[in-house]
């Protein structure tokens, strides 16, 4: 063996340590599936004996130095339009071609599509680096909720080239993976999301917390988590809940999380709670004391709530799609309507919300469905795909 192949056999021995160059636009403490999924990947590379180079924009209220085993470079940002919280990283190449030219990554790990994420490629490309992108949000089926639809396909044709820049495009499901691929796509890998068992589940629940809500412990708590936003298809939520509140009139509509629509949707239901954006312990304390689990996105490319409702015992109502699908056996785990059946979804809203036997039985097996999906397996896992990376893209790889 040659000595490029001897070099690039120890680098992606199963024992040594990998340096990991994480490009992100978002991040915890921002409150969204990219932030949380990349805090917890980053998290567990570190507890795994891995070093990361975490490359973001620097948030509004920076404060703290990074964690051990994470180095940082804070870029510059602006914030994204309808997502005031969150900025969008501007070009960073010549900084990152002088910081990752002194310090070499292993693997670059591109999470988010900005101005930021093709400036990280560029520069992988250049020094001739391993890289790998993520796919986490579909900006292009977004773009018709924000009256831009006219954009969808030229969305579509940055995000194809964008992807094809790296060596692997990595994403949460196997449905996602062939409809990536239909769309031109190439070298798709799939690497699943995880969860938090030990702080999403059944125990968290409080009733104080219903008390709150002003629900005696008999009468339902419809809970809906995520971003109130137009792409979250909110609309069908609310003629899910006026069902269901037609056959059990002390129901309550649960709100959880923050966005443009809330405003107006807080208008629209004032006999609703609106509990705001969650974290930690009251984010699990308030999936736990709910009864049913709402979720009729049609956007998402995964969605981490759909699991962290599972975990909690709770049975989850969604279209087959995303998380749902690859997670929810219909009438086992929840309740499926396929994409688009408005009134198959309202049908298994009522059919939940009118059967506490059925909800308890389903809830016990969503549970046990999701204990598998452990964080440190999610991160073995992704460790083994960057290795294999590497090994296909050694020291000639191309520019």
């Amino acid at each position: 063996m040659d000595r490029a192949g001897l070099v690039c056999q120890e680098i992606v021995s199963p024992r040594s340590t990998l340096r990991v160059a994480v490009v992100t636009e978002t991040y915890p403490p921002e409150i969204n599936g990219v932030a949380m999924t990349t805090g917890r990947i980053v998290d567990g590379l570190v507890a795994a004996g891995h070093r990361v180079d975490l490359i973001r924009p620097r948030q509004a209220h920076e404060g703290g130095a990074a964690a051990d085993g994470v180095e940082q470079l804070l870029a510059r940002g602006i914030p994204i339009p309808n997502y005031a919280s969150l900025q969008l990283g501007l070009p960073a190449q010549k900084l990152l071609l002088r910081r990752w030219s002194v310090q070499r990554p292993d693997v670059v790990q591109v999470v988010t599509e900005g101005p930021l994420g093709w400036s990280a490629l560029t520069a992988a490309r250049k020094l001739r680096l391993p890289v790998i992108s993520e796919f986490h949000t579909n900006f292009h089926r977004y773009s018709g909720h924000y009256g831009v639809g006219w954009l969808k396909r030229p969305i579509a044709a940055y995000l194809r080239k964008f992807h094809n820049r790296a060596d692997l495009t990595l994403v949460p499901t196997r449905a996602l993976g062939v409809e990536l691929a239909a769309q031109g796509i190439r070298r798709v890998d799939v690497v699943a999301r995880g969860v938090d068992t030990a702080l999403f589940g059944p125990a968290r629940r409080s009733e104080a917390l219903r008390r709150q809500w002003g629900l005696a412990p008999d009468e339902l708590a419809v809970v809906h988590v995520g971003r109130i936003a137009p792409e979250k298809n909110l609309a069908l939520l609310e003629t899910a809940f006026e069902a269901i509140r037609r056959r059990a009139p002390r129901a309550r509509l649960v709100m959880v999380g923050g966005g443009p629509a809330l405003a107006a949707l807080r208008a629209r239901r004032p006999d609703a709670v609106f509990a705001g954006p969650q974290t930690g312990q009251p984010l699990a304390e308030h999936f736990a004391s709910g009864d049913l689990f709402l979720f009729p996105s049609l956007t998402e490319t995964y969605g981490n709530v759909v699991a962290e409702a599972m975990a909690s015992g709770l049975p989850v109502v969604a279209y087959r799609d995303a998380a749902a699908r690859e997670l929810i056996d219909h009438a086992v785990h929840g309740w499926l309507a396929e994409p688009g059946d408005e009134a198959g979804f309202v049908a298994g809203a009522l059919t939940l919300a009118a059967a506490a036997d059925l909800r308890a039985e389903l809830g016990v097996a969503a549970r046990r469905r999701v204990e598998q999906l452990a964080w440190r397996s999610i991160v073995e896992r992704l460790v083994e795909v960057q290795r294999q990376v590497i090994l296909s893209a050694p020291l000639f790889a191309r520019g």
